[in-house]
């Protein structure tokens, strides 16, 4: 509990054995989740639960952005929700996204999710290699000559490394707002139970934990983040870093907590 983690002694909760995790996010819809196969074979308990939540940009504001989607002839996805907000725009504006659109995804998992709104073909779906930002620029850099960039993303929520490249790459784009993220209530959440370890996977996320508690002190929790910008954001918040995804040997969430573990645990 976060009152009762103020009075207590780092060094004693520094040796405690992991048994509770915090997962900022919805619990996954099947039992088949990997998350929960960790939990069996590490015998912890996980506690899933949103910190923030998507409110959605009606076509009427998003026209007030004067960005034209079908001008456009590639989008970078760094988000399964910038996916579900770019077409539920595309259908609300009764825009028509071209069938030769190419498609640029911060991970395997994030392409693969395009199957929902398209054909999905190789000739026109990249991602990068380990989940970085670096290896998603590799892939842009071998395809955008010509190509008009749109990085669909939150309103407050903007991933200024890849602004950054976009600009430094003479590279044609735009970034409009499609959601925006929205902190969740979860004082009883962290008031009436105690975690090990709390994952983080959204600067909203990060940003939603100091709009419930100002005055939150680590004192010994482990945190883990999911992205280049969670993690910039864990740590200009005064947070210590422990678990850190995705990494060239744990491309997933998922995966780096299972390095922590195999190293922290006695496996069973």
């Amino acid at each position: 509990m976060v009152k009762n983690r103020e009075k207590m002694d780092m060094t004693e909760i520094s040796e405690k054995t992991v048994k509770k995790i915090l997962i900022t996010q919805p619990r996954p819809e099947t039992d088949k989740s990997p998350y929960f196969e960790l939990a069996r074979k590490y015998d912890i308990q996980l506690e899933f639960h949103p910190f923030i939540r998507l409110e959605p940009i009606p076509a009427k504001d998003f026209r007030k952005q004067k960005v034209e989607i079908a001008s456009y002839s590639a989008v970078i996805f760094t988000s399964r929700h910038a996916i579900d907000h770019f077409f539920r725009i595309a259908e609300e504006m009764k825009v028509s996204v071209s069938q030769d659109t190419k498609y640029f995804c911060i991970t395997e998992a994030v392409a693969l999710y395009l199957q929902k709104f398209i054909l999905y073909r190789k000739r026109k779906v990249f991602y990068g290699a380990d989940g970085t930002n670096k290896s998603m620029f590799d892939v842009i850099n071998k395809h955008k000559e010509n190509e008009r960039f749109l990085y669909p993303c939150s309103e407050n929520q903007q991933d200024n490394e890849i602004v950054g490249w976009l600009k430094n790459n003479n590279c044609e784009f735009a970034t409009p707002f499609m959601y925006r993220s929205i902190s969740n209530d979860v004082k009883e959440v962290l008031t009436k139970e105690e975690f090990d370890i709390i994952c983080f996977f959204t600067p909203s996320g990060v940003k939603s934990l100091f709009d419930n508690f100002p005055k939150f002190k680590q004192n010994g929790t482990k945190i883990g983040a999911f992205g280049n910008n969670t993690s910039r954001a864990a740590e200009d918040a005064g947070l210590t870093l422990e678990i850190k995804a995705p990494q060239p040997q744990a491309p997933s969430m998922v995966s780096a907590l299972e390095r922590y573990l195999s190293v922290n645990l006695k496996k069973k």
